[in-house]
């Protein structure tokens, strides 16, 4: 028999738990005050937080917590006193994507799972092997992983895998967008994310489409292939939504689970009513069957905006009781007694003495009648036994005293065991090394990053540059002697040579460096690594190879960069949606700072070209329009097969000198994109003057942002 998956449904309010809980959900997933991505979700305060543990565990369910925000370093030492009342309560697991938090609440809260969130982008089974080992039990990989990578993890971990199956669907990889953060100032990394890509966009001047709305995911029909793969937790998206589609959906999906592990592949079928009673349950943009099948597709996409988004608001039946059963002992002259049991706990209590009746006696009927009056209550009787003389009187409130105080008890000892003691309190780590004054005599040097070969020859031959760190997507059997060239000019001028890998790793990129890994560590003098596996990799092939992080790589906290500080890196990169303050607060001493370029603000397994004009299977570039007719860049990788698109503006830093020098950061970094070699120059000179020369050296004129810069993000 294959597994029986968990069914896991999402709860925004007490009501919507009840809703979930009532439909068959094994689990629920809900955010609290705090730290939660979903910020404009009603959320539980503390003491309905608290409740709703309790009634889920009354239930035989699960509560999930989300903790799944980047967190500053002043709200760290905050974590240990919001999480703590959740975890004496007994709450199973926390859901997080910050490594700092991941590694401060295995240490402080050893007995509470942690699940590796969809933001952490867990995209490979290398990720998910080092995830085990640091405690985590569960993860929930991208959401544009196939099933046959699902399986790789699968068949190489211990873990368990909770994918989604029916809700919204991001178009940029969860943890690794910034649009919002950088258009708007709400960040999607701190549970604000405004949707900006939901509205519509010009594709090169063409008419305007919501080019990237995907329709939302919807799974019910391919459960069996679900199972099979490996999936542990069936995750349903929606804080947000009313109880009536939660109640709705998690019904669907508890049900045919069931019904394919009762009936089995041959005979799945789902019936054309509750297909559509599922589509009715929420009506956006219509369904897509996800990533699972195919790396992208114009059908995920919904091109065009709906006239109004339609939810059910049918309050749905939120009764749910466990079943219980009773024996009353109603012997003359002696205490009424009252046992109870569910499951394997049972309490017995005695109440007030059994009198002989006077007048009418009480019959079997009218104390059964009581003594199942549960109300509200979490308990109905499924078996009550009445063991009575004849001639008895019982008062009608001592049969409801007697009630009241067993079926209490037996809800108080139930929950008893899930219960935990207060932990005792770890010291919130601090920087364990004494990097602050490291850089405070001499100048931060100054690193450049280019995505063309005109760009890297431009700063090859340019002088007073620390490292050069070159896509890797240049590194090609045409253009390797070129590359070598280059290279050797860069060294002459005692410039290091990077190579910059892929922003995702998966099957793609996986493949390309199964092949030419070596050959790129030998040819180049370090790597700058995007994500934990390729870091892994690295790591993997050689202990003490130079590497460099990315700002994708987040750093954010104190904790997170002495976790991190096990990989042996020559540097790290500053987050770049912290402001000064927050980023001297952190300390980036060992850590590259960007002072330019067009940043990243999203990496899609989307293709605008391929949902417009059609897939050449050529890297290119394409320019979204919005509504305030700002240009964004949007190129293909080909190779790696995911989409860049760049902020509308680059960031400027060259006038935050005194701010900047104050933060000490061991480089300062100048990423070029589309810029050509005259625009290259005269950045690079500025930057070089201000920072390296200490002269003046006027900003030309350009529209350009400083990011977070000052404002930062709440």
């Amino acid at each position: 028999m294959e597994r029986m998956p968990e069914i896991l449904a999402p709860a925004g309010d007490f009501a919507t738990l009840k809703a979930a809980v009532s439909a068959g959900a094994d689990a629920i997933y809900l955010g609290g005050e705090q730290f939660g991505a979903r910020a404009f979700a009603k959320n539980f305060t503390e003491e309905e937080l608290c409740s709703a543990i309790d009634y889920a565990h009354l239930h035989g369910r699960k509560i999930y917590l989300t903790v799944n925000t980047l967190v500053k370093e002043r709200e760290f030492d905050q974590l240990y006193g919001y999480l703590l009342p959740y975890y004496k309560q007994g709450l199973d697991a926390v859901i997080v994507q910050d490594m700092g938090v991941m590694e401060y609440i295995r240490c402080q809260f050893p007995e509470m799972d942690i699940h590796a969130s969809t933001q952490m982008t867990v995209t490979n089974a290398i990720s998910a092997e080092w995830l085990e080992k640091q405690g985590v039990v569960r993860v929930v990989p991208a959401r544009e992983l196939s099933l046959p990578e699902i399986k790789e993890i699968r068949d190489r971990t211990n873990l368990e895998i909770e994918c989604f199956v029916h809700g919204a669907l991001c178009y940029c990889y969860s943890g690794q967008c910034l649009l919002s953060s950088l258009i708007g100032g709400r960040s999607g990394n701190r549970g604000q994310c405004a949707q900006p890509c939901r509205l519509p966009y010009r594709v090169n001047g063409k008419k305007p489409s919501d080019i990237m709305s995907l329709k939302d995911l919807c799974t019910i029909e391919y459960i069996p292939d679900l199972i099979e793969h490996g999936i542990d937790s069936f995750k349903i998206e929606g804080r947000m939504k009313q109880p009536a589609y939660v109640a709705t959906v998690t019904d669907a999906y508890h049900r045919y689970r069931d019904y394919y592990l009762e009936k089995g592949r041959e005979n799945y079928r789902v019936k054309k009513d509750d297909l559509n009673r599922l589509m009715q349950a929420y009506q956006r943009r219509g369904y897509c069957n996800g990533y699972y099948y195919v790396h992208n597709g114009k059908n995920m996409i919904s091109l065009e905006r709906p006239k109004a988004e339609m939810q059910s608001e049918d309050t749905p039946n939120m009764v749910c009781q466990e079943k219980i059963t009773g024996v009353l002992r109603a012997v003359c002259g002696k205490p009424a007694e009252f046992s109870v049991s569910c499951g394997e706990t049972e309490v017995c209590i005695k109440g007030a003495d059994v009198q002989r009746a006077e007048k009418v006696p009480m019959s079997r009927d009218r104390l059964e009648k009581q003594m199942k009056k549960t109300g509200n209550t979490p308990f109905v009787f499924e078996q009550l036994d009445i063991q009575m003389d004849e001639d008895i009187f019982l008062p009608v409130q001592a049969l409801n005293e007697l009630r009241r105080q067993a079926l209490g008890m037996l809800e108080a000892k139930l929950l008893e065991s899930g219960k935990r003691e207060e932990p005792e309190r770890l010291a919130i780590c601090s920087d364990t090394e004494n990097t602050a004054d490291t850089n405070k005599e001499k100048a931060s040097e100054l690193t450049v990053s280019v995505e063309t070969i005109e760009q890297f020859e431009t700063v090859a031959g340019f002088t007073g540059i620390a490292r050069i760190y070159v896509e890797d997507t240049l590194w090609d059997g045409q253009n390797a002697d070129r590359m070598k060239q280059i290279i050797r000019i860069a060294r002459e001028n005692g410039t290091d040579v990077y190579f910059a890998m892929a922003r995702i790793y998966r099957e793609e990129s996986k493949l390309y460096y199964n092949k030419h890994l070596e050959e790129l560590m030998e040819t180049f003098d370090g790597a700058l690594a995007r994500n934990l596996e390729s870091l892994l990799l690295i790591r993997k092939k050689s202990a003490d190879y130079p590497v460099v992080t990315d700002s994708s790589i987040y750093l954010w906290n104190h904790r997170a960069k002495n976790f991190l500080r096990q990989f042996n890196l020559k540097a790290g990169t500053a987050p770049v949606e912290l402001n000064s303050w927050e980023l001297e607060e952190l300390g980036i001493q060992e850590m590259e700072l960007v002072v330019y370029g067009y940043l990243p603000v999203m990496v899609s397994a989307g293709c605008v070209r391929k949902n417009t004009s059609g897939c050449t299977g050529k890297p290119g570039e394409l320019i979204l329009t919005d509504r305030q007719k700002k240009n964004m860049t949007v190129k293909n990788v080909c190779r790696y097969c995911y989409n860049v698109m760049y902020n509308t503006s680059p960031l400027l830093l060259a006038d935050q000198q005194m701010k900047i020098m104050r933060l000490h950061p061991r480089a300062l970094r100048l990423a070029f994109t589309t810029e050509n070699g005259e625009d290259m120059q005269k950045i690079l000179c500025m930057f070089r003057n201000i920072y390296v020369e200490n002269t003046e050296c006027p900003i030309p004129k350009m529209d350009y942002t400083r990011g977070h810069f000052k404002r930062g993000v709440k």
